[in-house]
């Protein structure tokens, strides 16, 4: 068996499947997917050709971050991402849900209303895409309360892998008030600080410049 990710190092979702791999040390391929040509071979794996998309040589080729990382819990010895109690299970894949929703869909509102040509933009949207995540923060600082540095309990979950890509990008582009979010900045931090988050970022670094709005030094601790 060998496990492919067809990936690329910059792309939010992929960030979600890369932490999930390297919290649970499972070995794998990766597979670059950068311009035109190769969406186009992506298609070849899964029509719509988004990534990420894992192929298993003895399995299944499966898109879609959440349901990837739901296949590598039968991988590897690590703890499991989605908790077997099913009520702490039920809370990892609630906020996985929400964060997915809530925090990385208007991120990327905001993000591809910049990549618009001139006329083109949505600053309706774009607003829209704020309130949202302003919504968003205040709903993960009231959750985290401080007796658990996670969203579901003491383990670190699907909800974490998640959680930072969406948050270090919505941070770049729309960030939250500190002082008045006191909360979700140290949950942020910790997260940034887990080894396969940091990892992930580590990597990320050489594409910067493909972002098309100001990348500017307010995302914490090295970020």
């Amino acid at each position: 068996m060998s496990l492919t990710l067809h990936e690329h190092p910059f792309a939010s979702y992929c960030w979600k499947v890369l932490i999930a791999l390297y919290e649970r040390d499972v070995a794998f391929d990766r597979h670059f997917v950068g311009g035109t040509e190769d969406r186009a071979r992506l298609a070849d794996l899964w029509p719509l050709a988004s990534i990420p998309v894992l192929v298993d040589s003895d399995g299944p080729t499966l898109p879609e971050s959440t349901t990837i990382i739901e296949y590598l819990d039968g991988h590897g010895t690590a703890p499991p991402l989605i908790p077997a109690a099913p009520g702490p299970a039920l809370d990892a894949r609630l906020w996985d849900r929400l964060l997915d929703g809530h925090v990385m869909t208007p991120m990327q509102k905001i993000v591809g209303d910049a990549l618009r040509p001139e006329g083109n933009r949505d600053p309706y949207g774009v607003e829209e895409a704020r309130a949202q995540l302003d919504a968003a923060y205040g709903l993960l600082d009231n959750r985290l309360d401080g007796a658990s540095p996670w969203l579901t309990g003491t383990e670190f979950t699907l909800a974490e892998c998640a959680a930072a890509p969406a948050l270090h990008y919505a941070r770049v582009v729309h960030p939250w008030d500190e002082d008045d979010h006191a909360r979700l900045t140290r949950y942020f931090q910790a997260l940034i600080e887990r080894p396969s988050v940091a990892r992930v970022v580590d990597e990320a670094r050489p594409f910067r410049s493909l972002f098309p709005l100001p990348w500017e030094v307010r995302v914490l601790f090295g970020a």
